[in-house]
């Protein structure tokens, strides 16, 4: 390889993943292109425009030097190509390895020999040797010596304005030992947090699994709790709020009324796949997902059940969603929570109106004071920080009758004191 800072690298996917990594690799010195399908997209950073908000991007994207494009021949002549696409699921929650394959195919069909290709999608144990591999070897590219291949699972949480892809520590691993040490040079390079070299690559494809895993079980481990708890009239939030009092031996999780993005609902199915084609079934995350997968509809059932208290019904009622985004003060909806609620209120024939600062997309009304003023019932979908401004107050003044918070973020004892009926989940 050339000296570091000779070397170019393309990011093929330059999404939520890819964009500021490739801005992060720009920043420290490499002459950086970002690849992907949507021209739109590409002309906006070209533009210096962010293709979605974020708020690092949009600091950083107009400092530095990168360059967007929809022509792979960029990658004849790329040092380092990283993959940075979507690794969905189907209709059948089943692996669909398609935009890796393609990015893949786009690598070997514009080869240029010495060529480190990093996969940063989250991916089972075991794709970059069964899916990726194979792919060069037929092309005649013998691994270790025509090009190396590595993997380093994306870490990355929109949004927060603390860690970013340049400070959140990363894990990588490598077919062979020099692949690794390629790899685990570039990022020691570029990100600011601890890298770690695993011993295998399928190890390294294994931690994103299990990092989500685990977030998603015990969400659902709250979730099933809180359907518990509402039928035992406890709160599960103060309850959990309790439990976290002790130094040690617990880590609070919240529930809701769903999870959303592009890891938790998504990220599980990978590993409950590889393991069933290798004849084990991991029951507990099968049962996770099916947990978290339940709760739009639970979030509904609660609103129903609170509006028969006040003698009303779903069907006919004006309810206001607030938020669509699947998290806070982000315009991400990648399998969004809001998409299941807002289908069945609609089968319940309920009256829908929609204000989401971030995704103007899905907007009914103009703002938030008009969206009060058309709704007498709220559900809270998701928790932006502009969302602070529904007041019990507010919702007394608007006529507000039933507030279903779907995120435990409002004003429960304020909303209970002015006369306002309040249920979180939960609580």
């Amino acid at each position: 390889m050339k000296n570091d800072k000779n070397l170019t690298v393309t990011v093929i996917g330059i999404g939520y993943v890819g964009l500021p990594l490739a801005c992060v690799i720009a920043k420290k010195g490499y002459k950086t292109y970002g690849l992907d399908l949507n021209k739109k997209a590409v002309d906006l950073i070209n533009k210096k425009k962010p293709p979605f908000k974020d708020d690092f991007i949009g600091k950083l994207l107009p400092k530095v030097k990168l360059k967007a494009t929809s022509n792979p021949a960029i990658l004849k002549k790329t040092d380092i190509a990283i993959i940075c696409v979507p690794t969905p699921v189907d209709e059948k929650s089943l692996p669909v390895f398609k935009p890796l394959e393609g990015a893949v195919k786009s690598i070997a069909e514009n080869f240029n020999k010495g060529v480190l290709v990093v996969v940063e999608s989250t991916i089972n144990p075991g794709v970059c040797e069964e899916i990726v591999l194979p792919i060069f070897e037929k092309g005649g590219h013998k691994v270790g010596e025509d090009f190396f291949l590595a993997h380093c699972p994306e870490r990355i949480n929109p949004g927060d304005p603390v860690w970013n892809v340049l400070n959140i520590n990363r894990c990588v691993g490598g077919v062979t030992k020099k692949c690794l040490e390629k790899a685990a040079k570039f990022y020691h390079s570029v990100i600011e947090g601890k890298i770690t070299s695993m011993k295998s690559i399928k190890e390294a494809e294994a931690t994103k699994t299990i990092e989500n895993a685990f977030r998603d079980i015990n969400i659902a481990f709250v979730n099933e709790l809180a359907k518990s708890f509402d039928k035992m009239n406890i709160d599960l939030v103060d309850v959990i709020k309790g439990a976290s009092s002790k130094p040690f031996g617990f880590m609070p999780h919240w529930p809701s009324r769903g999870v959303g993005g592009h890891c938790i609902p998504v990220d599980p199915y990978y590993l409950i796949e590889k393991a069933r084609r290798i004849g084990f079934e991991h029951d507990f995350l099968k049962l996770a997902r099916r947990i978290n997968n339940s709760m739009p509809h639970y979030t509904v059932k609660v609103l129903a059940k609170e509006l028969n208290e006040i003698g009303k019904a779903v069907n006919g009622t004006k309810i206001g969603l607030l938020g669509a985004s699947y998290k806070a003060n982000v315009d991400d909806m990648r399998d969004s929570p809001f998409y299941h609620i807002k289908k069945e209120i609609l089968e319940r024939k309920g009256k829908i109106e929609v204000f989401d600062p971030y995704v103007k997309r899905e907007n009914t009304v103009r703002n938030l004071d008009e969206l009060l003023k058309k709704t007498e019932v709220l559900v809270l979908v998701t928790n932006h920080q502009d969302f602070k401004k529904v007041t019990p107050a507010v919702c007394k003044r608007n006529r507000i009758k039933v507030v279903i918070d779907g995120m435990n973020f409002l004003d429960k004892e304020g909303f209970l004191k002015a006369g306002i009926s309040y249920k979180g989940i939960g609580r």
